[in-house]
């Protein structure tokens, strides 16, 4: 499952584009967040240098168009990417954001993928720059972005066999409400669960039951005649009256101290989710149950018999009616799955570092010139302060040739080369990949 959402970046209130584009980065890649910045992935840049390119690549675009917006510009745009926990691995999340950002922008736009892990649940920020690579067009937001957004993002989540979110009513329902069991309490929820232990503890009377709250770390106040009470980590109070719940009210809980009346917790059961199931027929007395009629129970018949029928065929036609025969082809299927996989994880990292490579190249090119002038000024502060982001990509580019131990720059054309060669390796990796799942499911 994945909730999505939005955002475009500008400029704001007292603030320059530079610190507008640096604060975001500096949010979503922070490597607390980011697993010390392993869960980071950018795509024809350098995520270290991100801001300062894609200012770079805005100015280029001015230079290039002569179109010049005010304050409401746009400089990137961005969109949180939130999945269901427990259900994927941070690097599976930030791949899926990769996928993501790379068909939302037809891979037109660079783009950072940053993968937090600092919640219950893994979620994606996704931030890609308004120019495109080309710095001759830009990115505008369209009439029902957020649904295609969120339909390009569930398509992505179903074909790697992620849940989405199932909106049946116009409105839909909220994270938290659609998570469930797995939500975070809510104040009340936790006020309660406080109570239900403190009873545990049989005390005496009322002020022991709230003494015993209050070594829980539940502030306890009184206000006129009602109890205000505020659970550990939130800032509101809530009274301990009807709202609280059913028979956690002040008169609830004195008559079951007084053994007037039986406290019933009011907790959660949490409930185990049920594994994944792999069935081509129908559940015909499920649907039954969930309300479907006698038409539905006739159709399902047929449709469950086309089905046990295809399946005979197709082990019939390829000599696979023996388990010992199936067992090995499916055991020889499975190798042949693994090897591919790793095969396209290595050509995804070797595209990964030709596309920032190449990002360098044309950065160090373009930025050559005024790195040369900034040297003869002396490495003059105010020359720095006027060509900064200039200077921050040459020096990038500069710190990325010595990391990867290049002496000699490759030519562009020549990595773009290589590049389409291991695109065309991929697709016909990912076609193999993908009749192989539709075979299984």
């Amino acid at each position: 499952m994945a909730t999505t959402r939005i955002m475009p970046l500008h400029t704001g209130k007292g603030r320059t584009e530079s610190k507008a584009i640096s604060d975001i980065i500096d949010y979503v890649a922070n490597p607390q967040k980011t697993d010390n910045g392993k869960l980071i992935t950018g795509y024809e840049c350098d995520s270290r240098a991100v801001d300062a390119e894609f200012l770079l690549a805005k100015r280029q675009y001015i230079a290039v168009t002569g179109r010049v917006r005010g304050s409401d510009d746009v400089i990137a745009y961005h969109v949180r990417q939130s999945f269901r926990p427990g259900e994927i691995t941070p690097e599976e999340a930030n791949w899926l954001g990769v996928e993501f950002a790379r068909c939302f922008t037809k891979g037109n736009h660079a783009f950072v993928v940053c993968t937090h892990i600092d919640k219950s649940h893994v979620h994606n920020h996704i931030i890609w720059s308004a120019v495109n690579t080309e710095c001759d067009r830009k990115f505008r937001n369209f009439w029902g972005s957020t649904k295609a957004v969120r339909q390009l993002s569930d398509t992505i989540c179903i074909e790697n066999g992620l849940s989405i979110v199932e909106i049946h009513k116009p409105h839909g329902k909220s994270y938290n409400k659609w998570l469930g069991d797995q939500a975070k309490p809510s104040h009340r929820e936790q006020l309660r669960v406080m109570i239900d232990q403190a009873l545990e503890q049989k005390p005496a009377d009322f002020d022991e039951l709230l003494k015993l709250l209050t070594e829980m770390g539940c502030e306890v106040s009184r206000r006129g005649k009602s109890i205000r009470l505020k659970a550990p980590g939130w800032k509101n109070v809530a009274r301990m009256d009807e709202k609280l719940g059913e028979g956690y009210s002040e008169d609830d809980i004195r008559a079951v101290l007084a053994g007037k009346k039986q406290h019933t917790p009011c907790r959660k059961t949490a409930l185990q989710p049920e594994p994944p199931k792999v069935n081509l027929l129908v559940d015909i007395q499920e649907k039954l149950q969930a309300g479907k009629g006698a038409g539905y129970a006739r159709w399902a018949k047929v449709f469950n018999l086309k089905q046990m029928a295809q399946t005979v065929n197709y082990l019939t036609e390829h000599n696979l009616l023996e388990y010992a025969v199936l067992e090995e082809k499916a055991a020889a299927a499975t190798a042949h799955h693994n090897e591919l996989s790793a095969q396209i994880k290595a050509a995804e990292k070797r595209m990964t570092e030709i596309a920032v490579l190449r990002t360098h190249i044309v950065n160090y090119a373009k930025t050559r010139e005024i790195y040369v002038a900034y040297r003869k000024a002396g490495y003059s502060k105010k020359f720095r302060e006027e060509h900064e982001a200039d200077i921050l990509l040459h020096q990038a580019a500069k710190n990325a040739f010595d990391e990867m131990g290049i002496k000699k720059l490759p030519k562009v054309k020549e990595l773009q080369t290589e590049y389409a060669q291991l695109l065309e390796e991929n697709r016909k990796d990912f076609s193999w990949l993908s009749q192989y799942q539709q075979s299984v499911w």
